[in-house]
């Protein structure tokens, strides 16, 4: 007869809390880096006005973005 493996204890809990850092950090990693990106082209004046404009309010949106999973995983570490 095989052996019952039973989840509990703190394992699962700190798997999910990692799993969890993991998933926030790649994220908000991944979109620093699209910032720094936007921040770069901006910086070259050889672009248009609509793509400036155009630049400015994806970096915006990527700025709020950031900050909601920020605001998720401080919920989720809560919860």
């Amino acid at each position: 007869m095989a052996a019952k493996v039973v989840l509990s204890g703190p394992f699962p809990t700190t798997m999910h809390l990692l799993t969890t850092t993991l998933d926030s950090l790649g994220t908000i990693l991944i979109g620093i880096a699209a910032l720094s990106v936007h921040r770069r082209v901006l910086r070259d004046e050889k672009i248009s006005r609509k793509v400036v404009s155009a630049m400015r309010l994806e970096q915006g949106i990527g700025v709020v973005g950031v900050c909601m999973i920020a605001v998720s995983y401080a919920l989720k570490l809560l919860a």
